[in-house]
């Protein structure tokens, strides 16, 4: 099973949250017997709402052994919310539903030959496409 992530940070010390997530990130992936890819880091402007903070990406491949099934790639987007609680717990959204700067956010893009929608999980990841710092990565990773 491959699964593609997009780790990002627009506020506070945006270099150290990456590096944070991606070290928890890739011990939860080989903890399971996987192995993971790095993109290069890409900047960018906030997508969806206006901001000075300019938002660091990184693409993040995992490969692990055994089928992609809904219970198996909820039970990873759960350890994946886990661990970003873990780095920061202030909400992506502000009350009204729009989004807000933040330090860490973990998004599991897409499970190759797997689709799924949930009230909890779309994947692929609905708005990817829209999203060059979610797509260069990506693509720079299956090259």
């Amino acid at each position: 099973m491959r699964l593609h992530l997009n780790i990002g940070s627009n506020s506070g010390n945006r270099e150290s949250r990456i590096r944070e997530a991606v070290a928890a990130v890739a011990l939860y992936f080989s903890m399971h017997g996987g192995k993971v890819m790095l993109s290069a880091p890409l900047r960018s402007a906030p997508w969806g709402y206006e901001s000075d903070n300019e938002f660091i990406n990184i693409g993040l491949r995992a490969d692990l052994g055994g089928e992609a099934s809904e219970g198996r790639v909820l039970e990873i987007f759960r350890a994946l919310r886990r661990i970003e609680q873990s780095i920061c717990s202030a909400p992506h959204r502000n009350a009204d539903g729009t989004y807000r700067d933040r330090e860490i956010d973990i998004d599991l893009i897409a499970v190759a030959g797997f689709a799924m929608a949930t009230d909890e999980l779309t994947v692929p990841h609905p708005r990817a496409r829209e999203r060059a710092f979610v797509m260069e990565p990506m693509r720079a990773l299956e090259g």
